[in-house]
């Protein structure tokens, strides 16, 4: 089995309150929550460009957030998610702090959460010396493997879920689909013992339904059976709801009610040639759907989705 990591950027959009209270305790004093968060992927992008083949496009957020000061400043909060070794991983946080530091001007913190399995692996700095000229960069890291998993599943911040699910993956990434099965059925009942809203329930959900796939489809559906006979289908969304509730997000205003095929179709015929390849994006980055299950619910050829996944994936 392979965890997807690209969940993790919708995971964060979805939960960015608690996303921050986990990582940065006490971020709620220093930042203005009720301004909100923006995400601003692409002014990342232009800082570093996906077609550049030297600098492949990683998982990574930049999100602005206000502070609590008088006068109205903020800052960029820089998130890496690293699934695999690179030697060069400190000199590419550099790159991009210095990047955005002469772009913005404004106060920048970074975190890179490490979500391989290579205990050994966690750079935290960059480091330059020559001929009397040196520079050193020190930044945030949280690596998953070395997290206690007792203490995340009483932990009260429901982001603290996340990261059990991401630590169960890596912990049991050869399990077999009933193995599997087991496992995200005992997370699953561990997130529905806690108090939380529905929203939070249902990003929650999703992110353990799909950052790691069954092997056969068909424990997929079981699974699904199972969460819904335990909550009665209120807490959890299903795939079909969610891409729905995204496509209603875009101005698909009618005809919803009506099933994910026309849901989907309206949205193509609206936005033409954009429309589709936005729907197979969503499914693959948002949902992390593989290549055979994007077209047959998009509606579009397997070799257009392994395009656009080629193309996502720079």
């Amino acid at each position: 089995m392979k965890q997807d990591d690209t969940l993790w950027k919708g995971i964060i959009e979805d939960l960015t309150p608690l996303f921050m209270l986990y990582f940065f305790p006490g971020a709620d004093q220093i930042l203005d929550f009720a301004r909100g968060f923006e995400f601003l992927d692409k002014e990342l992008e232009d800082v570093f460009p996906a077609d550049n083949p030297n600098h492949p496009r990683f998982v990574d957020k930049l999100i602005k957030a206000y502070t609590k000061a008088g006068k109205e400043e903020w800052i960029l909060i820089h998130i890496e998610v690293q699934g695999y070794h690179d030697e060069n991983f400190g000199l590419r946080m550099f790159t991009y702090f210095y990047r955005l530091l002469d772009r913005y001007k404004k106060p920048i913190t970074a975190l890179a959460i490490f979500t391989d399995d290579k205990g050994n692996y966690q750079p935290h700095s960059f480091e330059y010396e020559f001929l009397g000229t040196s520079a050193a960069y020190k930044f945030n890291t949280y690596k998953i493997i070395e997290q206690d998993e007792e203490a995340l599943a009483n932990d009260p911040n429901p982001f603290a879920l996340v990261v059990l699910t991401a630590l169960k993956a890596i912990k049991h990434k050869k399990a077999s689909d009933e193995d599997l099965m087991t496992l995200k059925m005992e997370l699953f009942r561990t997130m529905i013992s806690r108090q939380m809203d529905k929203p939070t329930m249902r990003a929650l959900a999703n992110f353990l339904k799909m950052y790691v796939q069954f092997s056969k489809p068909e424990w997929h559906r079981i699974f699904e059976t199972q969460t819904k006979s335990i909550t009665n289908d209120i807490t959890t969304m299903g795939i079909e709801e969610m891409i729905l509730q995204r496509a209603e997000q875009k101005g698909i205003e009618k005809g919803i009610e009506k099933g994910i095929e026309k849901g989907i179709e309206k949205g193509i015929e609206k936005g033409k040639a954009e429309g589709k390849t936005e729907v197979v994006s969503n499914l693959i980055t948002k949902l992390g759907l593989n290549d055979e299950q994007t077209a047959d619910i998009a509606g579009v050829s397997i070799a257009l989705v392994r395009a656009i996944r080629e193309r996502l994936a720079r």
